[in-house]
């Protein structure tokens, strides 16, 4: 893959940008241009430079016959602007979801032209991160979902956990074995009010914490929560925006003195700068996340 960057720096910088037809410049500003002709796109799709192949790989007006050569394209960086491209047909994506590069895997995931064809095959994936995009997209498949509720990554569990909003597949599990999947639970705002009040006697403080920390309960709820076995989730209460000021008097008085004085100082901490979310492996800076999902959580990866 470090050969394909090192023949894109050489064909921009030296002699051999200097093909016919012009400099790369020259063409990479034409493969760029609204104006250009569709027949002009289709020559330009097989330019010796990788970055006007990539430029015409990422256009929604090129013609389908300069796509589907360039999802076959050698140089990884082409493949995945065809990948993300959202008028590239479904045959090219079914291809490309398959690649060997998993960036260009993940930018499938990311593609709203992905129909439950595509879909499928991301559920049967080896690559656990395919299945876990897959898991975030909200207005998943039924069969699908029912798929992912298996699987055997707690991870991809988790994820389909916090981002379903199908009644079923959060009924289902709520009886996973595995903390970090019903701590997805407790941060979904589509569980009912009857499973929060069960996730709030889990017998993990992790579900518990997430919990008050990010959902609404009842009052009968966050009344038993107050005098929680864990201070770790007591002190959630105490710096939770959704407790309500009552509940937050009533920590000013705990045993435990880090959560009673987080109590108190809530009012005057609640101005501190706010948390910067980084994205999910898969989630480039860059790129499109997976539709309907909340782009957000795990620090990107390098291209190398």
């Amino acid at each position: 893959m470090g050969q394909q960057q090192d023949v894109d720096g050489s064909d921009r910088h030296s002699g051999s940008g200097t093909t016919t037809g012009g400099s790369v410049d020259a063409r990479l500003a034409l493969a760029n241009n609204p104006a250009t002709p569709q027949m002009r796109l289709y020559d330009l799709a097989s330019d010796p430079s990788p970055l006007v192949r990539k430029a015409v790989a990422a256009r929604t007006d090129a013609p389908a016959q300069a796509l589907r050569p360039l999802a076959r394209d050698h140089d990884r960086h082409v493949r995945e602007a065809v990948a993300r491209n959202t008028s590239a047909s479904v045959g090219n994506l079914l291809r490309l979801v398959k690649d060997a590069d998993r960036w260009v895997r993940w930018a499938v995931a990311g593609n709203p032209a992905c129909d439950e064809s595509v879909r499928e095959v991301m559920a049967k994936a080896p690559d656990k991160e395919l299945r876990g995009l897959l898991a975030e997209v909200r207005t998943l498949e039924p069969e699908l979902a029912a798929i992912l509720v298996d699987d055997v990554s707690p991870e991809v569990r988790e994820r389909l956990a916090t981002h379903t909003h199908d009644p079923d597949v959060i009924t289902a599990l709520m009886a996973d074995r595995t903390v970090r999947v019903r701590k997805g639970l407790a941060r979904n705002a589509r569980t009912t009010a009857e499973q929060r009040s069960r996730l709030s006697r889990d017998s993990a403080v992790d579900v518990r914490a997430a919990l008050v920390s990010t959902l609404e309960l009842d009052e009968a709820d966050l009344e038993s929560l107050v005098d929680d076995r864990s201070a770790q989730v007591r002190l959630a209460m105490a710096t939770s925006d959704l407790i309500p000021p009552h509940i937050r008097q009533a920590l000013e008085r705990d045993a435990d003195e880090s959560v009673a004085a987080a109590a108190r100082d809530y009012g005057r901490t609640s101005t501190a700068a706010p948390t910067v979310r980084t994205p999910r492996v898969g989630h480039r800076r860059s790129g499109t996340g997976p539709a309907g999902s909340t782009t957000a959580s795990r620090a990107a990866r390098s291209r190398r």
